[in-house]
């Protein structure tokens, strides 16, 4: 059974953190569909209505609390005992499941995953979403410290002091001892992270395997496959949503130029690989001949297929000689002028131009990839700008009122759009945005990237004029071949690779 790789694989990793405003029950109660209270804040987190939760579960390592197989008391214990206003709550991964397999199969792969976590001492609590729209996946919340073995939560890190050559403690000018922080736990590595995103490919192929799928997952990027199409961007769930009612979005035509560039970059590949195989081999083949057979002029192999066009009809009507002699003779004509008209004269001369317009799709593949890279860059920018602005106002309006009650009261309803403040300006200053003058910059950001879409429509363009050019350099492969006589065509033709269109 043949192997195809599927492009289905995902799978992020996040951190649920208070200072994004986030709260780890909310998130629980979210992704579980469930009605939980906040008992750090006080707040409720209802969403007992949402659909689409399949299938939910806790998974405990062996020294947990029982009462841990309860979601409200696991996730209240972890945020009652992070004391920081900018606390680390939980870790999230989320995984796309395989579409082609049923639920008991997702969970049997979700247990088969999250093992590890349990046995490295993470409480585990996942969600399996499907609304049958063809995009099943699951939320896995793991907890960020470990348990002892009564139960209790251990710390996260602990100081170690750092030692000299002497083994002596090292006393620094304002008097205190030099230490350092250690983790008492590695889960934070980034060496971890990669292992449960390759572990998560090694699972889901595991299972396809065995229930008879021949589809497979990889966790390599591109590069890392050896893959040189342009990646495409994420969507986001909004951006899915809208263009499933048949509403274009900015991801969607960003998307769609990129698989359209992808499809005429490996249909002029596979052409120009066959016809360079198909040249190699004929040139091995010739060396059997005279030496001045290698490069053979290719107006007298294309004449030389005229005349044999010619001998093949002598069997039919006069009218039907002439007719298809003429139709011939017009395009043995044409394709000389074409030849021509880019100097080329010989086999050589044929994988030459191929070579060169190999390197020009080259060219113009990394102009490409490098405006789609900005053009990402620019379209992140411009919507965590817009968000900020939106948003901004009530922030402001938040940090002016002065009692306590009514300022929580206010940040109650506001919650949401209190976050995604949170997240744009945090987003923002990391691009170092200077968000007081965020109106013209956004403009700005605006105008480069229409730029951008004008220059990569223009690739684009260039990219359809190689695949014109490299099938008319076909053309003259097939009528060339037709000419060579029996003892040179007894090489096996390479079979040539079916086109995307």
């Amino acid at each position: 059974m043949e192997v195809v790789t599927i492009a289905i694989y995902h799978c992020s990793i996040q951190i649920i953190s208070r200072s994004d405003g986030r709260s780890a029950v909310a998130a629980a109660a979210y992704r579980s569909g469930t009605n939980l209270v906040n008992e750090w804040s006080g707040r409720p987190a209802n969403y007992d209505r949402k659909k689409g939760i399949a299938y939910s579960e806790i998974m405990l390592p062996d020294n947990t609390p029982a009462a841990f197989s309860d979601r409200q008391a696991l996730w209240n214990s972890v945020e009652m005992n992070e004391k920081r206003s900018d606390a680390q709550l939980a870790r999230e991964i989320e995984v796309a499941l395989p579409h082609e397999l049923p639920l008991e199969e997702h969970k049997k792969i979700i247990h088969a995953y999250c093992q590890q976590f349990v046995d490295a001492g993470m409480c585990v609590d996942f969600s399996i979403h499907d609304k049958h729209d063809g995009n099943p996946h699951c939320h896995i919340m793991l907890t960020m410290r470990a348990l002892d073995e009564n139960g209790k939560w251990l710390s996260k890190s602990h100081q170690e002091f750092e030692l000299d050559e002497n083994g002596e403690r090292i006393r620094l000018p304002n008097g205190r001892w030099k230490s350092r922080k250690v983790d008492t736990v590695d889960w934070n590595s980034h060496e971890n992270a990669e292992c449960w995103r390759a572990s998560w490919a090694e699972t889901v192929n595991r299972f396809l395997e065995a229930n008879h799928a021949p589809e497979r997952i990889d966790h390599r990027s591109n590069a890392e496959r050896g893959l040189e199409e342009l990646p495409t961007i994420h969507m986001g769930a909004a951006a899915c949503a809208m263009e499933k009612k048949g509403i274009p979005t900015e991801r969607g035509d960003i998307n769609r130029k990129i698989r359209a560039a992808n499809r005429i970059i490996r249909e002029i590949r596979s052409r120009i690989n066959d016809l360079k195989a198909w040249l190699s081999e004929l040139s091995v083949k010739l060396e059997q001949f005279a030496e001045e057979a290698r490069s053979p002029l290719l107006g007298d192999l294309l004449l030389q297929y005229m005349e044999q066009e010619r001998q093949r009809v002598q069997k039919y009507s006069k009218h039907f000689q002439f007719q298809h002699t003429v139709e011939i003779g017009n395009d043995v004509m044409e394709t000389l002028r074409k030849l021509n008209a880019k100097d080329i004269y010989t086999l050589a001369d044929l994988e030459n131009a191929l070579t060169s317009l190999r390197e020009k799709v080259e060219a113009s593949r990394s102009v490409v990839k490098g405006k789609e890279r900005r053009m990402r860059e620019l379209q992140k920018l411009i919507e965590n700008g817009r968000q900020y602005l939106r948003t901004d106002p009530i922030r402001k309006e938040r940090n002016g009122i002065r009692f306590k009650k009514k300022r929580a009261e206010f940040e109650e309803r506001h919650h949401a759009d209190l976050a995604l403040w949170q997240a744009a300006n945090k987003f923002l200053h990391a691009k170092a945005v200077n968000v007081s003058t965020l109106p013209d910059s956004i403009r700005a950001w605006q105008a480069e990237l229409a730029t951008l879409t004008a220059e990569h429509d223009a690739e684009y363009e260039k990219l359809k004029q190689y695949r014109e050019e490299v099938r008319e350099l076909d053309s003259v492969r097939r009528q060339a071949e037709k000419a060579m006589t029996p003892e040179q065509r007894t090489y096996e033709r390479p079979k040539m690779n079916a086109i995307n269109r």
